[in-house]
C-alpha cells in the first residue's frame, strides 16, 4: 500500500509542477504582451493633387491589348478625394529586440505591363518572389545601394525570381528594361515594426515595445517625414503625418 501511495504523490505532483508551469507562462505572456502597444497612423495631403502622367504602351502591342479600354497612369501619386495617401512606406528608425524572420514570402506579381503591389515592406533574411503573370518578356531589375542588386529575365507567364535581401535599404527601387514605365519600391527592414498606406491613407503597426521612437515616412514623389512618436503599454498611439505641395 504504501507503495502504491508514493506512485499516486509522484503523479500528482508532477501534474502540479506542470499547472504551475503553464501558469507561470501564462503569467509571462500576458506581461510581455501587456508591454507592447499599437500605432496607428494616417498620411494626407495638404495642397494641390500634383497629378499622373498617362504611359502609353504603343512600344509593347501585347501590353497595349492587356490594357486595352484603359487610360494606364503612372501611379507615383495615388491621392484619395480627401486628400489620403497610399503606397507610403513608413517605418520605426532605431535598435530593436532580435523577432523571428516571417517564413512566408513577399510577393510581388507582374500583372499587364505593371508591378503589383507597387510599394511593399519586408524583414532582411525574408524571401522576396516577383512572379510573371503575364505572357510576355518582362525584365527584373533592381538598382541597390546595398548590395540588393538582381536583373534576371522572364520570358514566359508562371516564372518566379526568388530573393533573400542580405542588408537594410529604404528604398529598393525595381524596374523592367523592357517596359520602362514598371516600376516597385521595396522597404528592408531588420525589425518588424513597419507598414505601407493603403487607398485609405491608414496604416497601423502591432506589438510595438513601449518607448519613443523616430518614425519616418518615405513616399516616391514626396519624400520623406520624420516624427517622434511615444508607444504606451496596452494602448494605441495616433499619429497623422501631412505632405505639402
Amino acid at each position: 500500500m504504501l507503495r502504491v501511495r508514493n506512485v499516486w504523490s509522484v503523479r500528482w505532483f508532477g501534474g502540479g509542477f506542470v499547472a504551475a508551469s503553464c501558469l507561470m507562462l501564462l503569467a509571462i505572456s500576458a506581461t510581455a504582451q501587456s508591454s507592447l502597444g499599437t500605432i496607428k497612423g494616417h498620411v494626407l495631403l495638404a495642397g494641390k493633387e500634383p497629378g499622373n502622367p498617362f504611359i502609353r504602351m504603343g512600344v509593347d502591342p501585347k501590353c497595349s491589348a492587356l490594357n486595352a479600354g484603359h487610360r494606364v497612369i503612372q501611379e507615383s501619386a495615388m491621392i484619395a478625394a480627401d486628400g489620403s495617401v497610399a503606397n507610403v512606406f513608413v517605418r520605426l528608425d532605431g535598435m530593436f529586440p532580435n523577432t523571428p524572420v516571417p517564413t512566408e514570402p513577399v510577393v510581388i506579381d507582374q500583372r499587364a505591363c505593371f508591378y503589383r503591389p507597387r510599394v511593399v515592406g519586408m524583414r532582411v533574411g525574408q524571401m522576396l518572389q516577383i512572379r510573371n503573370d503575364d505572357d510576355l518578356l518582362h525584365n527584373v531589375h533592381s538598382s541597390s545601394a546595398a548590395g540588393n542588386s538582381f536583373n534576371v529575365g522572364q520570358p514566359k507567364a508562371g516564372i518566379v525570381f526568388s530573393f533573400t535581401p542580405k542588408a537594410p535599404e529604404v528604398m529598393l527601387p525595381i524596374g523592367c528594361d523592357v517596359h520602362r514605365w514598371m516600376t516597385a519600391y521595396v522597404g528592408i527592414v531588420s525589425h518588424p515594426y513597419f507598414a505601407v498606406s493603403g487607398a485609405d491613407g491608414a496604416f497601423a503597426m502591432a506589438n510595438v515595445p513601449a518607448g519613443t521612437y523616430t518614425i519616418k515616412t518615405w513616399h516616391e514623389r514626396f519624400g520623406e517625414l520624420t516624427k517622434k512618436v511615444t508607444v504606451k503599454p496596452g494602448a494605441a498611439t495616433t499619429i497623422e503625418f501631412s505632405y505639402t505641395t
